[in-house]
């Protein structure tokens, strides 16, 4: 018999009970192990473990995960959002680039998604390390596929210039949310035009590359405005589409105000792909990096 866990917080106020399609395995298995170890051994983040990724047991048992870069302390304090808040006062591992892909080489990783926290405390908001890790990865495995979910570095494009001469393979920046929610459930400093005007500029930068973005449902969204978010990504070029269910980390985050249904997650599906994405993710529990790697396949 399967093990299960629920992510949902019992302690967090709701207003709809929890329903049976959020539920998910314990992490378990050998490769889940190999993955663990290697991740603590090499002193290294992953969002699946900082963000309480319900797709963790999934995909690490796989073999696969997502690095965080730049430490575990956010600049930012997103109500939506499970990784620490604070001021990492500037202090930069330079280093971590080496370790992350020895990681890749040692674990024969062939794709990998590279995010990091925001790092508003740094002139550059973090595109240096984040260029560095590409090229050194790109380096230390030849052939391997790098995707990148950044942040918006404020806007500055000399930033994003320095991020986008590393030729990730994927730029992921993710619009969250649509634009009526963008103040509720976004740090004041993430706004939705800024995050268009990025996604745009990667595009622009690199044509023959992929952008992507996604989308967290039920913070009281209406079909309407998930439309509007879906004809802005595609107006700016974003190629790459994904919708997941938002899921209340702790009591002190937003509540759910809807758990959408997987039918209608697959309805809005085939509505995004109908705009003409390249690729779309739309289920309850997909995440911004889960199944990336397929974007090449498809």
């Amino acid at each position: 018999m399967a093990i299960e866990i629920n992510l949902l917080d019992d302690t967090a106020p709701r207003r709809v009970p929890k329903p049976e399609w959020l539920k998910v395995k314990l992490p378990r298995g050998d490769d889940y192990e190999r993955v663990k170890a290697k991740v603590n051994t090499l002193q290294l983040n992953t969002v699946c473990k900082e963000a309480m990724c319900p797709n963790l047991a999934e995909c690490w048992g796989a073999g696969t995960a997502t690095i965080m870069i730049l430490g575990d302390t956010c600049t930012r304090g997103c109500r939506f959002c499970n990784v620490k808040t604070g001021n990492p006062k500037g202090v930069v591992d330079w280093m971590e680039p080496i370790r992350v892909a020895e990681a890749v080489r040692d674990m024969g990783w062939k794709y990998l998604v590279l995010t990091a926290v925001d790092r508003d405390d740094l002139p550059d908001g973090g595109a240096l390390i984040f260029a560095n890790t590409v090229r050194a990865i790109h380096e230390k495995v030849p052939g391997s596929k790098v995707e990148i979910l950044s942040g918006d570095y404020r806007g500055d494009l000399t930033a994003m210039d320095i991020v986008m001469d590393a030729a990730p393979d994927v730029f992921a920046h993710n619009l969250e949310t649509v634009r009526r929610l963008t103040p509720r459930v976004r740090d004041k400093r993430a706004k939705y035009d800024q995050s268009l005007r990025i996604l745009e500029y990667a595009k622009q930068r690199a044509p023959q590359r992929f952008t992507k973005t996604s989308l967290m449902l039920g913070l009281g969204e209406t079909d309407e405005e998930l439309e509007a978010a879906m004809d802005d990504a595609r107006a700016v070029g974003v190629d790459i589409f994904t919708m997941g269910q938002y899921l209340q980390p702790t009591k002190k985050h937003l509540p759910v105000e809807t758990f959408v249904t997987p039918e209608k997650f697959a309805e809005l599906g085939r509505l995004a792909k109908s705009k003409g994405f390249h690729q779309v993710v739309s289920s309850p529990l997909s995440r911004s990096s889960y199944h990336a790697e397929q974007a090449f396949t498809v």
